[in-house]
């Protein structure tokens, strides 16, 4: 697998996430230059990000498999002003999307992180969607909060990276979740609630 994160412990311990001073930056890349980039950021010892998603297709009866980022066209990079000037040395970053809200940024990487570490079919979602609010309360996502949505018959564990307006997504089960919502929390989640959409 291509290099995705940089250092392989940047996700591992939450407390000292919220105690980190370092600033975020979003760098919109060139065209496919996502993996490039991450390769670049590897040898050059920078602190980074780039989610990937396992995407497989046939052709003439083989199966290949790639995998591809879940965000297409953007790299998450960790540190200070002199690490931005490093990245943008590279020549293969278009802009850097100001982060107002570094904290809430960093939460929800964490969580596309957790879900990439689950071993789950990941789906990118291209836009923000409306759904009900839950806690997953069984399996490898145990204590993530995100959203539920419907597709025909499957439903879908969401979680967004609300600065680039973009989401994860990937297959659940009911009874696997706790509907968040008041007024629906003394309801299972698989006993007929409705789901918004």
């Amino acid at each position: 697998m291509e290099p995705y994160m940089a250092p392989d412990d940047l996700f591992i311990n939450p407390t000292v996430l919220e105690l980190d001073s370092s600033d975020w930056w979003v760098l919109h890349t060139r065209p496919r230059a996502e993996k490039a980039l991450a390769r670049q950021f590897t040898a050059r010892n920078l602190s980074f990000f780039l989610p990937l998603y396992q995407h497989q297709w046939r052709n003439r009866g083989r199966l290949f498999r790639a995998h591809l980022p879940l965000f297409p066209g953007y790299i998450f990079l960790r540190g200070d002003g002199d690490t931005r000037r490093s990245a943008l040395e590279t020549n293969q970053v278009v802009r850097t999307l100001p982060v107002a809200d570094t904290t809430q940024l960093r939460s929800d990487l964490v969580r596309v992180y957790r879900m990439m570490q689950a071993g789950m079919l990941l789906a990118p979602e291209e836009q923000l969607l409306p759904g009900a609010a839950v806690e997953i309360i069984a399996g490898p996502l145990t204590g993530l909060e995100g959203k539920i949505i419907q597709r025909g018959k499957q439903m879908r564990f969401f979680v967004e990276v609300q600065l680039l307006q973009r989401g994860v997504s990937v297959e659940i089960e009911g009874w696997m979740i706790r509907l968040l919502n008041a007024r629906t929390n003394s309801t299972p989640a698989n006993k007929g609630v409705l789901i918004e959409q």
